[in-house]
């Protein structure tokens, strides 16, 4: 019980908890917004709305009011990084990975994001009546192979299986737990002027790997998703100037663009990007323009942004170039002190516009 209270007293130091009991109103427009929209679950605005209007309002405590990757917690001497997620994929299966090795993938990155090693998952399955068995194993195989890689272990879980058509074949949430080195402290609230932007690679080439299945487009080399573990990548920036690393994201739903936005409000700074540099591959800029989406939209699930100190940026840039999942690394922006919460693009030409949050539903079901 000891280890727990730093936890408890973290949750209980705000003490003005809305009274939900019937004094709190809904604080999501009921006029504009009736039903929740595809939308409210699409990385962009609307769902920046829902979870800070909605839940954390709801559940208003000091952890998750950081609005990180995860949460992290103090336990007696030791800090522990806390993530969920659910994935809805559709297809199931898709070139390069499904929706098994992308549940691992995807929470696994989550706790790495918090600078944190990752060292053990749940896994929960909602299952639809009918799914071939054979599919479910597919699946199921793919997990483990995944988890077998990243070096975690599925330590507890649960299964439900729901009537048919109500469930999409198969839903799964994942849960991670890490543990956080004494000398990092990764935070979007301290992205700070002066700082430098770094990407891992090329970037939309998940979201654009689901579409081009959907919609049956060929390219003339096999599109794959970039599902990927990343934690020693992450560890490696960590190992090599931790203390220069102030800002971990992996820029899932919502892309790059929305990633950026968040962090710019969270830290009350400006993001200048830099187009020239951005990774896109040609047959993912192809795809975007046939399809009318914006690459800075589009989800990726093996891309990492690190905002780092200016001194230590060249430093880092090699390290990531250095690491498999890393070879295309760049430099795409800085910090800045103007335009508080806002994210501009520095275009090939010059010019300067704003990249704002995602109004709407880009992409539906690529995660």
């Amino acid at each position: 019980m000891r280890g727990l209270l730093p936890i408890r007293a973290q949750l209980m130091a705000n003490d003005t908890d809305p009274d939900l009991s019937g004094g709190m109103a809904c604080p999501i427009p009921i006029s504009d917004y009736p039903t929740v929209q595809l939308a409210h679950g699409g990385g962009g605005r609307l769902s920046q709305m829902l979870i800070e209007e909605m839940f954390v309002a709801a559940f208003d405590n000091p952890v998750l009011a950081q609005l990180h990757d995860g949460a992290i917690l103090d336990i007696g001497a030791n800090r522990l990084a806390l993530s969920t997620d659910s994935y809805v994929v559709h297809p199931l299966f898709f070139p390069g990975g499904d929706i098994g090795s992308l549940a691992v993938h995807g929470t696994v990155n989550d706790v790495a994001m918090c600078g944190a090693r990752p060292i053990a998952l749940s896994a929960g399955f909602i299952i639809e009546e009918g799914l071939p068995m054979e599919d479910l194993w597919r699946i199921v195989r793919s997990m483990s192979d995944a988890a077998h890689g990243a070096g975690v272990a599925v330590v507890t879980g649960d299964t439900k299986v729901v009537d048919r058509g109500k469930g999409d074949g198969i839903y799964i949430n994942t849960t991670g737990i890490g543990v956080i080195g004494d000398d990092v402290e990764i935070s979007p609230h301290r992205a700070r002027p002066g700082d430098v932007v770094l990407l891992s690679g090329a970037i939309a080439v998940h979201g654009i790997t689901i579409m081009s299945v959907r919609e049956g487009l060929e390219f003339e080399t096999r599109l794959e998703t970039d599902s990927a573990a990343l934690h020693t990548l992450t560890a490696a920036l960590l190992e090599r100037r931790g203390r220069d690393v102030h800002v971990l994201r992996d820029p899932t739903r919502g892309g790059v663009a929305s990633t950026l936005n968040e962090i710019a409000a969270q830290a009350g700074v400006g993001i200048r990007l830099d187009e020239e540099p951005i990774p896109i591959d040609e047959e993912v800029r192809g795809a975007c323009e046939i399809l009318g989406f914006d690459p800075l939209y589009v989800a990726n699930e093996g891309k990492c942004i690190a905002i780092v100190a200016r001194e230590a940026a060249d430093e880092l840039l090699q390290t990531m170039r250095g690491h498999p999942l890393g070879a295309r690394a760049a430099i795409v922006g800085e910090v800045v002190e103007e335009h508080p919460g806002k994210v501009f693009l520095r275009s090939r030409i010059g010019g300067l516009r704003v990249v704002d949050m995602l109004s709407g539903e880009q992409l539906p079901r690529i995660c």
